[in-house]
């Protein structure tokens, strides 16, 4: 897990380093297409598993649990950031 975390702020630190290099601004395609292929190559790794084939309705209902309970938090979440750090009387407002 920490493994994954350090890439990743290794990513986050060397994309901001060097953000004004023309290449890595034109990278969003080629990520989308590596996101795709990762999920279907996942997708092909369940498949191929017969355990989770053969509990395939167990664990569907936890994952659509996990799912609708990672959404609700994640409205629950955004919904209090928005009120408690952007305040309708200090967004946006133009002084005179």
């Amino acid at each position: 897990m920490f493994t994954v975390i350090g890439f990743m702020l290794t990513g986050i630190t060397v994309g901001y380093l060097f953000r004004n290099i023309a290449f890595l601004q034109k990278t969003e395609k080629t990520i989308s297409i590596t996101i795709f292929l990762l999920l279907f190559l996942l997708g092909i790794s369940v498949g191929s598993n017969e355990l989770i084939i053969n509990n395939l309705a167990a664990f569907g209902w936890q994952a659509a649990i996990l799912a609708f309970s990672a959404t609700c938090g994640s409205i629950l979440a955004s919904w209090m950031v928005l009120k408690f750090f952007f305040k309708k009387d200090t967004m946006f407002v133009k002084s005179d």
